[in-house]
């Protein structure tokens, strides 16, 4: 009997080892961040791309130049079809003036000779003839006055398409500068300069590593205490001192069950349905992509 107990003695450890015992964890997942692919905009030779993978930029910031020799000269000549549009305009004012002389004077004569048929020095026929002339004169300068800007509408419709040519060009030379699109680190090159660039070739992969995200998953019992904004703790692998701890915000819940990936781990292994969620940390520079993390929902 002393035998029997002293045996259960000894195998007691091992069976409480090898029972269930609370996850140090509520879920894991693997650390993310916001990524975005640098594309080219404009065709041509590649001639700079000063950036190197790790390298931090800021939004805005230029990194390189596709060539825009081509566009600036289409842009010359368009500048100087656009002057010599220009310079085909009439002047309405100018072009009338001669015509307006002859009615002023004719105005005059017919003032003058108004007079005289009171005076009975004139006759009738004599006003009637300056009348005409006056009339035939005013419809001649109506026509060149709608024949002028006629020529003008369609000088300016002209004008108005060159100038949105030049615009085009302008846009074009303007996305020919590479620039960030964020603050990030640059991840990846895929261009070198002196290759060549078409719109939609990868050049360059920027992420913003300042704020990270733990894509992590949950069973359905945990998502009802669960909810968008609310604040956990998220774990970093540390390296040899162990895990670090951040404050993080639940930023987003997945509305659709999926099956559990097979390299994550749940609180409840048996759970073969968990939701997604996404948790946001001021990284300090610690947290790299791809690493993995845990949660604690609870203190």
């Amino acid at each position: 009997m002393k035998t029997k107990n002293l045996l259960f003695a000894l195998l007691l450890p091992a069976i409480t080892a090898c029972g269930p015992k609370e996850a140090e964890y509520d879920a894991s997942g693997v650390w993310e961040c916001t990524e975005v692919i640098v594309s080219a905009k404009a065709t041509g030779e590649i001639l700079s791309l000063d950036v190197e993978e790790g390298q931090t930029v800021t939004r805005g910031e230029q990194l390189g130049v596709i060539d825009t020799l081509q566009l600036a000269l289409k842009d010359r000549q368009l500048g100087a079809s656009l002057r010599a549009t220009e310079s085909r305009r009439l002047d309405e004012n100018r072009q009338v003036a001669s015509i307006s002389q002859q009615i002023a004077n004719l105005q005059r004569e017919k003032k003058r000779y108004e007079e005289l048929l009171s005076a009975k020095a004139a006759t009738q026929k004599q006003v009637d003839d300056i009348n005409y002339q006056i009339e035939v004169l005013q419809r001649q300068l109506d026509a060149t006055r709608e024949q002028i800007g006629s020529s003008n509408t369609t000088l300016g419709n002209e004008g108005t398409g060159i100038e949105a040519q030049r615009a085009q060009i302008a846009d074009n030379i303007r996305n020919s500068i590479i620039v960030s699109p964020i603050d990030g680190t640059v991840l990846a090159k895929y261009a070198e300069p002196g290759e060549f660039a078409t719109p939609g070739r990868a050049l360059l992969k920027v992420a913003d590593v300042r704020t990270m995200k733990l894509r992590a998953y949950i069973t359905a019992d945990q998502l009802t205490g669960l909810k968008i904004g609310q604040k956990v703790r998220a774990f970093a692998d540390n390296g040899k001192d162990g895990r670090k701890e951040y404050a993080g915000v639940v930023s987003w819940i997945s509305d659709k069950a999926e099956f559990t990936p097979k390299t994550i781990q749940t609180r409840d292994e048996r759970a073969n349905l968990v939701y997604a969620i996404k948790v946001e940390v001021q990284n300090d520079g610690l947290i790299k992509r791809g690493m993995y993390g845990d949660l604690r929902f609870t203190e």
